[in-house]
């Protein structure tokens, strides 16, 4: 291995990732700090209804809670404190939609829940996606395969929110055989136990089962192209000439390489998995971070906001990151400075 061209490359790939880090940060808090409309109104709003301040206060109350939510002094200023806070002290500042409770803790909170519902339902859909997908392309020719195909291309146009609904209306509304609503049953507190575990599985299938169904579609097509285009392969022809059988040039020649473009795709999806998915967890009121972003905005929580969007960036990015620095192991023309 060419060790001084692996180091630039990898040199290169850092410099990219802090730097394009940098550059979003700044941009996501320039974006939200011109979002028209006062953060602190629907605290003060709520205060007042409290009587937890009075009007002869609320100036000085105003100041106070400006101070606390970081929006003092000028722009530069309340982008070097807020850089500061969160590079030294991982500090997002308070929340609005649970004041005075730490923004990243809700983040925490509900962190678990989205890369449970997104982590497993990705990887599904990806598995069933590829092997499907593979087998469509294998056999295009038949009329199943064109079939699947024409269900896959018209199933991955239709918005998750959409299939969710539906699965609502059949499941849980006509059924009755899954809950509707939340993450877990409302007559059990969270424990690791068999019964909360079930109840975690239950309440989750039908999210899970909205957001499978469209991304099996979009794995699938995708897969098919690349099988598609690798059966015209040199390689694949020496193979049959071989006398190969069908079977073994499926698994080894065809799906193998066409799994490598997957591989990086997942990658790039489970980066994305901290985005949450906004209204299918909105719809089922499951208490992940898209649920929490949907909450936020409403209420203009811009550090909630801020902290989930600069999650998804670092994740995104470190996923990206992690691909290129493992592709001198795969692809020698970077071992070679080629």
């Amino acid at each position: 291995m060419h060790r001084r061209a692996v180091l630039r490359y990898v040199v290169r790939r850092l410099a990219i990732y802090f730097l394009t880090i940098f550059g979003s940060f700044t941009i996501a808090f320039l974006f939200f700090r011109m979002i028209p409309g006062n953060p602190l109104g629907a605290l003060l709003t709520s205060l007042q209804q409290r009587s937890a301040y009075t009007t002869a206060a609320s100036q000085e109350m105003v100041d106070h809670y400006t101070e606390q939510l970081g929006l003092s002094g000028t722009i530069p200023e309340q982008y070097f404190r807020y850089i500061s806070n969160v590079l030294f002290r991982f500090d997002f500042g308070p929340s609005l939609v649970a004041f005075p409770t730490p923004s990243q803790e809700l983040i925490v909170r509900a962190l678990p829940w989205t890369i449970g519902l997104l982590g497993l339902s990705v990887i599904i859909s990806w598995i069933f996606g590829i092997i499907i997908g593979g087998l469509v392309g294998w056999m295009r020719a038949s009329p199943v395969s064109n079939a699947l195909t024409t269900f896959a291309i018209a199933f991955s146009q239709i918005p998750q929110y959409i299939v969710a609904l539906i699965l609502l209306f059949l499941f849980a509304f006509t059924l009755a055989w899954l809950p509707v609503r939340n993450a877990y049953p409302a007559n059990l507190t969270p424990a690791f136990t068999l019964e909360f575990i079930l109840g975690i599985i239950k309440h989750g299938t039908l999210p899970a089962l909205a957001i499978v169904l469209v991304s099996v579609s979009g794995w699938m097509l995708s897969t098919r192209s690349l099988v598609v285009s690798i059966l015209g392969e040199d390689y694949l022809l020496y193979a049959q000439a071989k006398g190969l059988p069908r079977r073994n040039i499926f698994f080894h020649y065809v799906l193998r390489n066409a799994l490598l473009p997957q591989l990086t795709a997942l990658a790039i999806s489970l980066g994305f998995i901290v985005n949450g998915a906004l209204l299918v967890e909105t719809l089922f009121n499951y208490p992940g971070l898209g649920s929490l972003l949907v909450t936020s905005v409403g209420i203009l929580d811009l550090n909630t906001i801020q902290g989930i969007v600069l999650m998804s960036i670092v994740a995104v990015l470190t996923a990206s990151l992690l691909l290129d620095l493992a592709l001198p192991f795969v692809d020698p023309r970077i071992r070679t400075g080629g």
